[in-house]
């Protein structure tokens, strides 16, 4: 007996033509720096959503998140940091056992292969710490140029890049901020392009501040362009269904 399949409808965010918009470095500069402002006022304190009290609990943290909320994460690590202390625990952890803990984050198996590598790495060359420069972090398992980033920005305060997510990425795209990136997801691209246009100094605040926005009011599906205080300063305001 053959059964039908009722087809769940869901609502797509349509995108209307953006308002055209042609700038030289010195208008995109300047609009650039009015964003910054803008985010100054709207979140001053913005920070790093990964709840942590090392470089060691950040860089996990980090690595957990891939594919996974921050929210998710942070339910998952008060239980593991509990039985981990140190890297020498992560590198001679039972690896079933850190599947256990941090299932629910998702690609738990690769994870945990990583945590406990980067553990080893951290153990065996760097005196059981993490190191505070990108190319030593980047010799660690599951530590890619992003992740880098968020360990060298919001722990080290070294501002070496531009941390790219999915909510950077977005509203990067969004708000102009980059011109040769193909789409939101091309974050090589758009890193170069937003080192040029905010001071470095800023570079790590600016990337918690745009998380932080695209989390609370210029969402993937539904941005609050009404509400939005940076609307004047969006080519993009306004153009959704």
């Amino acid at each position: 007996m053959a059964t039908t399949r009722r087809a769940t409808k869901r609502k797509k965010l349509t995108k209307k033509p953006a308002r055209s918009i042609r700038e030289s470095d010195k208008d995109r500069s300047s609009r650039s720096k009015k964003i910054l402002k803008g985010l100054h006022k709207l979140y001053p304190e913005a920070e790093c959503a990964l709840t942590h009290k090392s470089a060691l609990q950040l860089l996990v943290s980090t690595i957990l998140s891939a594919q996974c909320t921050d929210v998710r994460v942070n339910m998952v690590t008060p239980a593991l940091f509990k039985r981990y202390k140190t890297a020498k625990d992560f590198a001679n952890a039972d690896q079933k056992d850190v599947e256990k803990l941090i299932q629910s984050t998702g690609f738990y198996r690769n994870k945990a292969k990583n945590i406990i590598g980067a553990g080893r790495v951290m153990t065996e060359k760097f005196g059981g710490k993490v190191p505070d420069t990108m190319d030593e972090l980047l010799e660690l398992p599951g530590v890619a140029r992003k992740t880098a980033n968020v360990i060298l920005g919001t722990w080290f305060g070294k501002n070496e890049g531009f941390v790219v997510d999915t909510h950077i990425g977005r509203l990067a795209h969004r708000l102009h901020l980059t011109w040769r990136s193909r789409d939101s997801k091309d974050a090589v691209k758009i890193e170069r392009d937003l080192m040029e246009v905010f001071p470095q100094k800023e570079w790590a605040y600016t990337g918690h501040a745009l998380i932080w926005h695209g989390r609370q009011v210029c969402s993937a599906r539904k941005p609050d362009c009404e509400n939005c205080t940076l609307k004047a300063l969006c080519p993009s305001a306004f153009s959704f269904d």
